[in-house]
């Protein structure tokens, strides 16, 4: 017989017995990035963000977790429900707290349900979607939002009762290029050429771009990061600072091995960066900032040099985050993100189940049509000498 129960904390649970539900999954979930931002004091009943994990045991043993967090608003979710709460509110439903499933500030797909090794894991992810389902109307919670689920995640959430959203993020693949070049020659030539321009100007200009990753990360490095990411927040109007200094000192003590930053410099002084994380096969970034107003620096930055490292490092897969248009253009193509969402309120979850079908169907449009006018031609024009017209 299994117990299920809530905590106060990943940081409660043994690092080795939380990771080992985590093994290859997302890098986001594992128990230095979750414990780190607990005892950064980023999250926490304060930030409106309380941990309060859920989990299961069978003989005393972890079999089953979600990373699970009680919501006193709806910012550094990147699933947006503002009017949903605006709706509630005007009905005279109250919609906060909610509870939230997921990573904190990162819009970054991955299982938001952790089975352990053999066992039925569809089965794992239905009983703990009902028990959050029953822990919502027991506790008058409004609702609960499952946010960038795994695709294997979607059925047994709505045999639960959960209602799927989907959003469109933009991704990078791997399609076996030698060199930096090589990609370049999927673009037809005015895209080509085009960043070959966004390149040259900042080499113009005596800026240099590299990657460092792991061991080779500084310490100083991570001091010139969390500055640019302070810059960054600062700079937009609708910029928000989730993260403080001990979060990132943190990384630096308990995560560098994952931790990829690509850094600009001039004259051998850093003025932009991004902090991007790797596991397995798989690229993401992060945070990015800078500390001098150059065109082209943001796209040479976060993409062109990052994509570059993926092909040198035989990396399959980069995922830059939320948002952009514009990625599509630098070869990024569409890919969908899945949420899953149970209101409780009847009259809400009427409204908030009509509106999800026809944003379903608007993005599932939004994909195709995006996927269609993909910037990259296909790979077999490109072996036969660009035979399209360009």
């Amino acid at each position: 017989m299994a117990e299920i129960e809530l905590l106060h904390g990943v940081s409660q649970i043994p690092r080795e017995d939380w990771n080992a539900l985590v093994g290859g999954e997302s890098p986001f979930l594992e128990w230095d990035w979750l414990a780190s931002l607990e005892h950064a004091g980023v999250v926490g009943p304060e930030s409106g963000w309380a941990p309060r994990p859920l989990v299961a045991r069978q003989s005393g043993r972890l079999v089953a977790a979600c990373p699970l967090y009680i919501k006193s608003h709806s910012e550094g979710e990147f699933v947006f429900d503002w009017s949903w709460a605006d709706a509630a509110e005007r009905a005279g439903i109250r919609y906060y707290p909610k509870l939230l499933v997921g990573v904190p500030f990162t819009p970054v797909s991955g299982a938001r349900f952790l089975v352990a090794s053999g066992l039925d894991r569809s089965e794992w992810v239905a009983r703990l979607g009902q028990a959050l389902r029953e822990l919502c109307l027991a506790n008058e919670f409004s609702s609960v939002h499952v946010c960038f689920a795994r695709e294997d995640e979607i059925a047994p959430l709505r045999s639960a009762g959960f209602e799927l959203r989907i959003g469109v993020q933009y991704h990078w693949r791997n399609d076996g290029y030698p060199d930096f070049e090589a990609y370049l020659e999927r673009f037809r030539s005015k895209r080509r050429n085009q960043i070959r321009r966004e390149r040259r100007a900042l080499e113009q200009q005596g800026i240099r771009i590299e990657a460092v990753a792991g061991d080779a990360i500084s310490d100083e490095l991570f001091d010139s990061m969390y500055r640019f990411y302070q810059l960054n927040v600062r700079g937009k109007s609708w910029g928000r600072q989730y993260l403080n200094r001990r979060f990132f000192e943190l990384l630096k003590e308990r995560f560098r091995m994952r931790l990829c930053f690509v850094i600009a410099r001039r004259e051998g002084h850093p003025i932009a960066g991004t902090l991007n994380v790797r596991k397995g096969d798989s690229l993401y970034g992060r945070y990015w900032g800078c500390d001098s107003d150059v065109r082209y620096l943001h796209f040479n930055v976060c993409y062109y040099a990052a994509i570059e490292h993926c092909i040198e490092q035989r990396i399959q897969r980069f995922e830059p985050g939320a948002g952009g248009d514009y990625k599509q253009l630098r070869g990024f193509d569409a890919q969908p993100t899945w949420s899953l969402h149970f209101v409780a309120d009847p009259r809400l979850r009427a409204a908030v189940s009509r509106f999800l079908k026809l944003e379903c169907k608007e993005a599932e449009s939004t994909i195709d049509w995006l996927r269609e006018r993909s910037a990259l031609k296909p790979a077999a024009l490109t072996l036969a000498g660009d035979q399209k017209p360009r």
